[in-house]
């Protein structure tokens, strides 16, 4: 990231972000944009918090290690160091998408599953199996 301060200075910025899944990366591009002189920093999230990790094809870590699994909403922002933070609800994520509720997969923002699963399952537990024949593996 390199902002331009000579565009930046002194704005009012609204940076729009697709997801805030750990909370690592936004608070650095936060604080870049404060260093390059923004008045203020506003973030809109295009989905709702995500509280739950996916076992269906994104690779996540543990459920703790998810931002919104462990902070409200208020103390994302200040973590964030953002003037305010506002998420898409999941109610707008349904309309904005165009499709029935149930035609997708909601559960990194409900933790409603469409399966069984074993939500604190370490995302590990599958890759380093022991070296078994198939047949004789047992998790």
């Amino acid at each position: 990231f390199n902002p331009l301060t000579r565009i930046i200075a002194g704005k009012r910025l609204v940076v729009v972000d697709d997801s805030i899944v750990r909370g690592t990366t936004t608070p650095r591009v936060v604080s870049l944009l404060k260093k390059a002189g923004a008045a203020e920093v506003h973030l809109r999230i295009c989905a709702p918090p995500i509280r739950y990790p996916c076992f269906f094809g994104v690779d996540m870590a543990s459920r703790w290690e998810l931002i919104a699994a462990r902070k409200t909403v208020p103390e994302i922002q200040e973590h964030l160091s953002a003037d305010s933070l506002g998420y898409l609800s999941l109610d707008g994520l349904i309309r904005a998408v165009g499709l029935p509720r149930d035609t997708f997969c909601l559960a990194c923002f409900t933790g409603a599953y469409p399966t069984p699963v074993q939500i604190e399952m370490d995302k590990l537990a599958l890759e380093v199996l022991p070296k078994e024949e198939p047949s004789e593996i047992h998790l």
